[in-house]
Parts: C-alpha cells; sequence; structure tokens
C-alpha cells in the first residue's frame, strides 16, 4: 500500500513483510496470499457474500467448454502467450482460467478481492487477494494481463479506477485482454432475451433453477452504455483499444441456461431421493439448494 517492498520473514512461511511501513501480510494455509489494501473501499462486490457460492461451484474447474471455449480461444489467440511473459488475470475468481492456460509456457498469477478459489487454483498457481482499484504491484510488472466477466460488475467510478491500475502495471507496450457486454446490445440479442424468457417459464413449472444466478447477477452493475462507451473509458485509462469482436452466444446460451440447467435439477432431485426415497420433490429441492 505504501510501495514498499515486501521481504518473506525469516523462518515465516507464507508471511511478508513491507518493508516501507512493517505491515505484516499472511497466507491462509500457505494458499493464497492477503494483500488487500488496509482500508477498503465503500464500493464492495456482492461476491464477498458467501451465499453466492453456497453451490460450491467455484471449487470445480471443469475443461473450458461452449461459452467459456469461445472466450478462451479468444484471450489466447488475442494475448499470445510465450515463456518469459509474467501475465495477471485481474479478477481472477475461481481461478479456472489460470488452469486452462498453464500449457501456454507463461508465468501467470491471480489476483481476486473474493477468496473463493478452486481447489486446483489454491495448489496449482500463485493467488492473491486484492482490490483491483489498487493493485499491489509496482509499475510495469506485467507484460499481458486479462479480466473475464469483471467489468460488469464495477461502477462507472471502479471501473475507471481498475482500468487505470491495470494500465499502471503493464510494461510499455504490454495488452490486456478484456471479456464483458455493454448495455446496447446487437439485434441478434434477441435470442438471448428468448432464452432468458424460456427459462423463467421452465422456473415456474420447476423443472429448472435459476436462484443462484439471479443472486449472481444481481451484482451486475453494467457501467457501458455501448462500444463508444467502452472507447472513451479506455483512451481515459491511457489505453488503445487494438481489436474488438462481437460474440453472441445463441446456441451455447440454450445449452448452458436451459439444458444444463434441466440436467441439474433432475440430478439434484435424484441425488436428494436417493438419500431419503420418502422425501417429497418439493423437499428434495431444498435439500439440493442446502447442499
Amino acid at each position: 500500500e505504501c510501495r514498499g517492498a515486501l521481504a518473506r520473514r525469516t523462518g515465516a512461511q507464507g508471511e511478508l513483510t513491507c518493508q516501507g511501513c512493517g505491515r505484516l501480510y499472511q497466507s491462509p494455509r500457505d494458499e493464497y496470499l492477503d494483500l488487500r489494501p488496509a482500508d477498503a473501499f465503500t464500493e464492495q462486490t456482492k461476491y464477498l457474500d458467501e451465499a453466492l457460492h453456497a453451490d460450491a461451484r467455484h471449487e470445480r474447474v471443469s475443461p473450458p467448454l461452449l461459452g467459456s471455449k469461445i472466450r478462451n480461444d479468444m484471450l489466447r489467440k488475442f494475448l499470445r502467450h510465450e515463456p518469459g511473459d509474467l501475465v495477471v488475470d485481474l479478477g481472477c475468481g475461481s481461478g479456472r482460467a489460470l488452469i486452462w492456460n498453464r500449457d501456454l509456457g507463461a508465468e501467470a498469477i491471480g489476483i481476486d478481492i473474493s477468496p473463493f478459489f478452486s481447489e486446483d487454483a489454491r495448489q496449482g498457481v500463485p493467488l492473491l487477494l486484492g482490490d483491483l482499484r489498487r493493485l499491489p504491484f509496482a509499475d510495469g510488472t506485467f507484460s499481458k494481463a486479462w479480466s473475464l466477466d469483471v467489468l460488469e460488475h464495477l461502477s462507472p467510478e471502479a471501473l475507471r479506477g481498475m482500468l487505470a491500475e491495470a494500465n499502471r502495471v503493464l510494461a510499455p507496450g504490454g495488452a490486456l485482454f478484456v471479456y464483458t457486454h455493454v448495455r446496447k446490445n446487437a439485434p441478434v440479442a434477441v435470442g438471448l432475451r428468448w432464452i432468458n424468457r424460456l427459462a423463467r417459464g421452465l422456473e415456474r413449472f420447476g423443472l429448472i433453477d435459476m436462484r443462484q444466478e439471479r443472486l449472481r447477477k444481481s451484482d451486475h452493475l453494467n457501467p457501458l452504455a455501448d462500444v463508444p462507451d467502452l472507447e472513451r473509458v479506455a483512451r481515459d485509462c491511457g489505453f488503445r483499444i487494438a481489436r474488438i469482436t462481437f460474440y453472441t452466444p445463441i446456441v451455447g446460451g440454450f445449452v448452458e441456461n436451459i439444458l444444463m440447467r434441466v440436467a441439474e435439477r433432475a440430478m439434484a432431485r435424484r441425488a436428494a431421493r436417493r438419500l431419503d426415497p420418502g422425501v417429497s420433490p418439493a423437499d428434495a429441492d431444498a435439500t439440493a439448494v442446502r447442499e
């Protein structure tokens, strides 16, 4: 926080001391380092709430499929990692993108304000707890960076703070890949609205459960109005947009939001009834949600 250097304490695994101000930074169970600022920002994400992670989905890292694969392929094509690159995942969430891209040979670390990292990430990649608006890195530390599904969770002020910090920690000529959305949708997005409408109908009949998804999306602030707005914000924060690729996941949205949700619901009910054959469907739903 004071821009001092961090040094490992003699004989203390997972503990660092700031040589400027003397503050001690510790690592819970030696799985990640907590470098959050001492004074928290007033605006905080709902993703700090354990209720958003009650389904423990963050604990599992599956191979990138459907929309996740498309996004990750875009990331790899744009950044073109090379051995010797030092890369940071800004808002890494569970750390799954770090796991997916370990084969590229770059040295990568993840930082997120929320400590809900996957087991694979906690054991396999360097992780930090920190605020994207006050990154605990020196100027020009990284050659490349990415941020997936993060910008929509920030207010306009927080977005500018995050991008300004991203620009600061990137070396001259460094590149940042961002995946996010803007409020002004393309005409093809009407297909997604129909998919969402179908999902709500299926939920009324008890065929899918969208409660966790609604809880997660309740954190969306959607600060970007359209692409010109994105260009202005990026320019104000020191970036030049090199390329924009548009992606509207109609097929992927149907598979992920309808077919997979129906399968999850059926599997949860079957598991609950297997544990207690006398449980009713409604009780089975409640049991599945609690677990």
